[in-house]
Parts: structure tokens; C-alpha cells; sequence
């Protein structure tokens, strides 16, 4: 039954190899691999390094969703039953969408609208917002403060706030897409994240302070 559910995950981390083994002999010995923020692009590099997208994209990815519920001393990973499978399949799916697109990009020599890597990410904050609130207290997956581990309340009250935020923080990534340029929605996204990423970690220290006081 476990092998039945990993086969389409497993099927999913190895559609960006089967594209990158299919297109390998069109490909030049030097394609680019890196763009500015302007999708020019700043840097060429063997082919051969393109190899190193899916492996450290989807089936990195897979590999450690595979691998900590195993090593979790608290076990609790576990507990989340479904949700986990599904947050390690939507997580695998995201990655391997934008192995696939860095590839054709390459292919292509072309990286003409880079909004649509930030619009990428957009999604996955939608998608990790919509799990964070569901995740169990755990060394290796969410908000992992020394407030969080140190309190149960203060890690769910954190991930409730955490998922919240994301998730409005990739609805906002999403439109500024839409109707920004390029370098401004740049500057937004990174706003955004950095908002997003550092507020829940002061909140879980407020928090746990006024949970200490408490006692």
C-alpha cells in the first residue's frame, strides 16, 4: 500500500530527468545557467551541469520528506497521517515544475519573463500556508524557533499565525505579477518574504515570553 502512494511522487521526480535525457543531444556544450533579474543572461556553463537541477530540486526533496519521519525523535511527523503525504507530494510536484522550467529555459536560451519564477513561488507560499497550521511540533519541518520546540502552544499559535501570513503573502506575490515590472515586483517579493519569514519568528518570542511570565 506505501509503495502504491509513492509511485506517482516518484513518477513526478523523474519527469525533469526524462525531459532533460530527451532533449540532451539538442542541447550545445555550453547553455546558460544562470539569469539576472532582467532574465538576461550572466552566466554559461557545461551542459552537464544541468544534471544537478532535478537532483537537487524534486528528488532531494523527496528524499528528505522520505527520510525524516523516520529519524523525528518525537515521532510526530507521523501523526499527521495524509497531511504529511500530501504536503511531500504538492512540495515534490512544486519542484519538479520548476526543475523542469529551469531546463526548458536553458534549452531555449531564453528567460524572457522572469515574473513567472516569482509567481512559481507565490503558489508555493499559497500551498505551504495552507500546511503550516497542520504541522506537528518537530525538529525538522516548519517555524523551528527555541520558542516553538520549547512550548506546544507557543509552536501552534506561531504556525496558525506563520500559515495565515503565507498564505495572503503568496495571494500578494501572484497580482504584483500581474501588474508590475520586473525589478519593482523583485523588490516587493523580497519584501513580502522577508515579512512573512521574520514576523512569526518574533511573534513565537513575544509569545513565549508572555507564556513565561504567566507561570
Amino acid at each position: 500500500m506505501k509503495l502504491k502512494k509513492e509511485l506517482p511522487i516518484i513518477a513526478i521526480v523523474l519527469i525533469p530527468f526524462v525531459y532533460l535525457a530527451y532533449i540532451w543531444n539538442q542541447l550545445p556544450e555550453k547553455v546558460p545557467v544562470h539569469w539576472n533579474i532582467n532574465g538576461e543572461i550572466d552566466r554559461y556553463g557545461d551542459k552537464s551541469e544541468l544534471l544537478l537541477i532535478p537532483f537537487l530540486l524534486p528528488f532531494l526533496i523527496y528524499i528528505i520528506f522520505s527520510v525524516i519521519p523516520k529519524i523525528d525523535p518525537k515521532n510526530k511527523l507521523n501523526q499527521m497521517g495524509n497531511k504529511l503525504q500530501n504536503l511531500k507530494f504538492l512540495m515534490t510536484t512544486f519542484m519538479s515544475a520548476l526543475a523542469l522550467f529551469i531546463i526548458y529555459s536553458a534549452k531555449n536560451q531564453s528567460f524572457s519573463n522572469p515574473n513567472l519564477i516569482v509567481a512559481l513561488i507565490g503558489l508555493f507560499y499559497i500551498i505551504l500556508g495552507n500546511y503550516l497550521k497542520t504541522i506537528k511540533a518537530n525538529y525538522f519541518i516548519g517555524i523551528r524557533t527555541p520558542w516553538t520546540l520549547e512550548n506546544e502552544k507557543v509552536w501552534k499559535k506561531t504556525h496558525e499565525l506563520a500559515g495565515k501570513m503565507w498564505f495572503v503573502g503568496g495571494i500578494l506575490v501572484l497580482i504584483n505579477t500581474l501588474f508590475l515590472e520586473k525589478q519593482t515586483n523583485f523588490l516587493i517579493f523580497m519584501i513580502i518574504t522577508g515579512i512573512i519569514a521574520i514576523v512569526p519568528i518574533v511573534y513565537s518570542y513575544v509569545l513565549y515570553k508572555k507564556e513565561s511570565d504567566l507561570v
